[in-house]
């Protein structure tokens, strides 16, 4: 759904991409990005201090292909980016997820994220709000 321009500006330029392939084709997708000061940073409502809002990383969405769900490719990414986090610095890590996306809910409380809050998001989509404090 988001163009080239997204992600030059708003994933490589403040973030990482990760993708796993299959059979030489790519089959998932996801982003780790660092928001630093900006407006778009969620520290600030989870109550993170402004001067430690360079320490909070956000995991973006993650696109499986049907071909390849059921393999773990979304609980690996959680672990590969909790992990580039904390090599970044970050003490804070959020994420968003749809009510209804059961799977990713599941996946995100099993590495330890917790639900804060759900409100609506992204031009008024719900969405439950996840910390974990790493």
């Amino acid at each position: 759904m988001d163009d080239e321009d997204y992600f030059h500006t708003y994933v490589l330029e403040n973030g990482e991409i990760y993708g796993a392939y299959r059979d030489r084709k790519l089959s998932a997708y996801t982003f780790l990005t660092y928001p630093k000061l900006s407006e778009s940073n969620l520290g600030r409502e989870f109550g993170v201090p402004e001067e430690e809002l360079s320490q909070v990383a956000f995991l973006e969405g993650t696109v499986v292909h049907e071909s390849v769900r059921g393999l773990g490719l979304q609980r690996y990414f959680h672990r590969l980016r909790e992990q580039r986090a904390m090599e970044n610095g970050c003490r804070y890590l959020y994420s968003t997820v749809h009510p209804n996306n059961h799977a990713s809910i599941r996946n995100l409380e099993s590495e330890g994220f917790t639900h804060q809050f759900t409100r609506p998001m992204y031009g008024g989509k719900p969405r439950h709000c996840y910390v974990k404090h790493l």
